[in-house]
Formats: structure tokens, C-alpha cells, sequence
């Protein structure tokens, strides 16, 4: 029922471009392991053994905390429609910030959006797809527009300012580097 691949097929790629929700997991040497979801149109395979995700901002910022520690990284999708499946990409990611050439070199991947926050670029080590039978069927109605909404009210300033209050430090304390030159 479990099946471990090197790499991301064809088939495993369109898989991943049809989703609407991912969840990140990452974990510090201490403290808690944080699972997040993320949504929108957030997510590119580059090559086989490689994805770009944009990080948008959010409440807390743990997986660029954890990342700086601790650089491993799984990345899970489930499908709520068709086919049952589990997809789970592990390896390590790297964060680069809007100072960094990497996010430059990624970030016209994606549509212009106010709360872009990081790049994160993760190598792929291995892939693992199992049944996903006991997932149920959901229906998607439609993308939140909330998020976008609030981080283009906001602007670019008011963002920063945001960050420097809640995404510089994870909730266990440990730095995120988000305003660092």
C-alpha cells in the first residue's frame, strides 16, 4: 500500500498541480514540530527532485524558524477528490527573503501577491505515495480570498511591520531571520 520512489513522475506531478491544499511539516532540535497548511496557487515543480513553494505571511512564521536549525522538511498532499492517494515529499528546503537573489531568480513563478513572505526551495530525497483510502471525499468551492485581500489593504510597509511583530521569532523563540540585511 506504500510505494517509495527517488523522484517526482510525470504522473506524481500532475497530481501535485491539480491540488488546492499542502501541509509542511518541520521540526527544530526542541520544541514543537509544526504542521501547516498552506493553499492558493503557492507551489512549483521545478524538476524531479526539486520544488519552489511562496511562503505568504501568516500568524507565525515556524518553518522558516525550523528550517534555519533543522533544514529537513516533508511536504504532504492528500486528495480529496478521485483517486485515493497520500503523496509525501521528503528533503530539505532552504528559505531565501526578497534580499535574496534565489527569491528573485523564483518568485515570477508566481502571481503578485502584497504578503509574499519567502521562497522556499526544497530538494527532493525521496517520495512516498500511499493508499489514502480512509481519507474522505471533499468538494473544493473555491480559494479564500481573504488572505490576498488583508495583505494588499496592508501594502508593503504596513507588511514589514507585521512581520517585525509576529514572524520574527517562532513560538518556541527561535529567530527567523524575515528583517535581517
Amino acid at each position: 500500500m506504500s510505494d517509495f520512489k527517488p523522484s517526482i513522475t510525470p504522473e506524481i506531478e500532475d497530481f501535485i498541480k491539480a491540488q488546492h491544499i499542502f501541509f509542511v511539516g518541520t521540526a527544530a532540535s526542541d520544541g514543537r514540530i509544526n504542521i501547516s497548511p498552506k493553499g492558493h496557487d503557492s507551489l512549483r515543480v521545478l524538476s524531479p527532485n526539486k520544488i519552489v513553494w511562496l511562503n505568504l505571511t501568516g500568524s507565525g512564521n515556524e518553518t522558516a524558524a525550523h528550517l534555519l536549525q533543522k533544514n529537513r522538511m516533508t511536504i504532504m498532499f492528500c486528495a480529496f477528490e478521485g483517486k485515493p492517494l497520500i503523496l509525501r515529499l521528503y528533503g530539505s528546503a532552504i528559505t531565501y527573503h526578497e534580499r535574496d537573489a534565489e527569491y528573485q531568480e523564483h518568485i515570477g513563478l508566481f502571481e503578485r501577491n502584497t504578503g509574499s513572505r519567502q521562497i522556499i526551495v526544497m530538494d527532493i530525497e525521496s517520495v512516498q505515495t500511499s493508499c489514502g483510502y480512509s481519507i474522505p471525499f471533499m468538494d473544493f468551492k473555491e480559494e479564500r480570498g481573504m488572505l490576498n485581500s488583508w495583505s494588499e489593504k496592508q501594502g508593503k510597509a504596513r507588511i514589514e511591520n507585521y512581520w517585525k511583530e509576529n514572524n520574527t521569532q517562532s513560538i518556541d523563540g527561535f529567530d527567523t531571520k524575515i528583517l535581517e540585511d
